[in-house]
């Protein structure tokens, strides 16, 4: 498996991979779709809500840095002919993830390194929910009409 997320981190806690076909006549540019997952219209209420609560407590309990947002995170940081990557290095932990739209699917694979306690810490309920937060945040960039 070839991802720009998995060849940038050296000794990885964690690689996740989420695939989904791509309708008919969608962009293939992975960019443009990493921009549109990590979109705020993209992203579930529920999942918004948990966010809101992250921002809330993951300075406190295991010192993150939550004045990042966004757009502020999820930025274009590498890309090569079939993936788009992101990259954020905090106190608790590093995650890469890459975005490629590819053979009539779109693949995301998120990969964490963890920081001691205060990662495990963070990623035990994180870690539970990420999957399935990926595939819900992947089936509505694909159905977002804008």
């Amino acid at each position: 498996m070839r991802s720009l997320a998995i060849d940038a981190c050296p000794a990885p806690d964690v690689i996740d991979v989420q695939a989904l076909p791509l309708p008919a006549g969608s962009p293939t540019d992975p960019a443009w779709w990493l921009d549109r997952l990590f979109d705020i219209r993209s992203v579930p209420w529920p999942v918004r809500i948990l966010a809101g609560l992250r921002q809330l407590l993951a300075g406190v309990v295991v010192g993150a840095d939550t004045r990042r947002t966004g757009a502020q995170v999820f930025a274009v940081d590498a890309t090569d002919d079939r993936e788009a990557m992101a990259h954020e290095s905090d106190r608790h932990l590093d995650f890469w993830v890459g975005v490629a739209a590819d053979g009539g699917l779109l693949q995301v694979t998120t990969v964490v390194r963890l920081h001691g306690w205060r990662g495990r810490l963070y990623w035990a309920p994180v870690g539970a929910l990420h999957a399935p937060i990926v595939r819900s945040m992947m089936r509505r960039a694909m159905a977002r009409k804008d």
